[in-house]
Formats: C-alpha cells, structure tokens, sequence
C-alpha cells in the first residue's frame, strides 16, 4: 500500500495527530503507529506509554524529514480500524490511542503573554524550584499538557 505524505520539505503542522495501536499489560506495554512503519514504543504505565509515543513520533518524524521523505499524512480513526493488521490487534485486546506530533524547530521565538500577576509569581517560583527560567519551564509545562490531552 502506498502512503500518502506530506511535501519532503514540510513540518507537522501544530495539530498533527497519529493514530495509535496500545497493547500489553500493566508494566509492559507497548504500541506502534500504522502509518510510521518502524515507529513503536514502551511504558510501565499507559501514561508512561503515551509520553514515550510522543518521543517516538518526533524522532521518527525528524527522521523523515532529513531524508527527505516527508511524513506520512494522518488516516484517520475510521480508516486505520479498516487495516487489517489493526484489525487484528483490536481483537486481541488493543486499543487505539490518539497521540500529537510535537516538531520542535530549535528555533526561539517570542511570545507576549498575559497572565494574572499571581499565577506569574507562583510559575517564578516553580520555575526557580526545578532550577529553570520561566520561558523554560513554560515550555515543559505545555508539553506536558499537549501530551496527556493528546
């Protein structure tokens, strides 16, 4: 089957999503994303799982974009259910999972944000806790959002 792709020059755009097949067991689960061949991770714990597939997609993504191949454009649910070997999965116990393709550039921009005088004082104060600047910790903090909500 041929994928379709996105322009070899391209990034993710902001919302891009995969479908996810999640398999295994509490301490060992595993999943793999049917339209990135190759691309599979791990996790103790479904949350530890869905942290790693977001890692797992973007390397995988760099990877595509540097060769020159470009990234697989989405299916969506209805259509990766229609796969057979997901089919298969999903009858052996998996289940779908929808995880968001994060591309960071390395590239800094500014953003001016406007925020309650409090909540700054207390993202100051996190930030210098855990040893990172406000645009750092920010940063983690929404990462870490974008992650759990997929």
């Amino acid at each position: 089957m041929k994928m379709k792709t996105m322009t070899s020059r391209s990034r993710a755009k902001p919302a891009t999503r995969y479908v996810v097949v999640v398999d295994g067991k509490p301490g060992a689960y595993g999943m793999y994303v049917p339209d990135m061949p190759g691309c599979t991770s791990m996790g103790e714990t479904i949350a530890d799982l869905l942290s790693n597939a977001q890692e797992a997609l973007q390397l995988w993504a760099e990877d595509a974009v540097n060769s020159k191949e470009g990234l697989p454009k989405p299916r969506s649910i209805e259509a990766i259910r229609k796969d057979p070997g997901v089919a298969h999965d999903l009858a052996e116990g998996g289940v779908l999972a929808v995880v968001p393709l994060v591309m960071e550039t390395g590239r800094p921009v500014k953003a001016n944000l406007s925020l309650d005088a409090g909540l700054l004082a207390a993202i100051d104060e996190a930030a210098a806790a855990h040893g990172l600047t406000r645009s750092a910790f920010l940063a983690s903090a929404a990462r870490e959002k974008i992650a759990a909500e997929g």
